[in-house]
């Protein structure tokens, strides 16, 4: 059980630095199809999965794991965007690693623990707050550190992020609830398997 346990905490994990390291990416290509180039990136479509594992991880394993999960998320996904994202030659491309990183920090850390505060209410609840909470400050964290001074409408691209990013949250629900049965199912096997 400890092997299948140590795999899950891995999988999450590498998922996490996947994800960060995939939208640290795609937040460089704004959307520009029917002229919304200034309002949102495609980066705003994939992050929103962070929280997905995040609240998995916590609701699996409980907070001080789930913040394991996201320090070595970061790590992991800082190594991956500044080796596979980041161009060192462009002060955009850096302050695109450094304020994802900090925002990503920040933001998921403050994930865990009001996942962990909302926990025992109704399914549904502890995901969704967090996850917004989490967007919000993730967001205007990362914006404002990658694009200030810049001459990119970080404002509004921001706020078209965070926009997408609540819609993703709200449909990150129903992976959430369908996964929730798969993550009691592990916990219930170790508990029969100890007793």
């Amino acid at each position: 059980m400890i092997e299948v346990e140590n795999r899950v905490f891995f999988i999450l994990a590498f998922s996490m630095a996947l994800i960060v390291a995939l939208s640290n990416y795609l937040v460089q290509f704004p959307v520009k199809y029917m002229d919304l180039q200034d309002l949102f990136t495609y980066g705003a479509f994939s992050y929103p999965i962070a929280f997905l594992i995040t609240d998995l991880s916590n609701r699996r394993y409980g907070k001080i794991v789930a913040r394991k999960i996201v320090y070595l998320g970061f790590v992991l996904g800082l190594f991956l965007t500044l080796y596979f994202s980041t161009d060192f030659s462009n002060l955009i491309s850096k302050r695109i690693a450094a304020g994802s990183g900090f925002a990503f920090l920040i933001a998921q850390l403050l994930d865990v623990q009001v996942f962990h505060k909302l926990r025992k209410k109704i399914w549904f609840v502890a995901p969704l707050v967090s996850s917004l909470i989490g967007s919000t400050i993730d967001t205007f964290l990362f914006f404002s550190i990658a694009f200030y001074g810049t001459g990119i409408n970080w404002i509004s691209l921001s706020f078209g992020d965070l926009l997408v990013k609540i819609f993703v949250a709200l449909v990150m629900l129903i992976p959430f609830r369908f996964l929730l049965s798969s993550v009691k199912e592990i916990g219930n096997m170790k508990k029969k398997i100890s007793v």
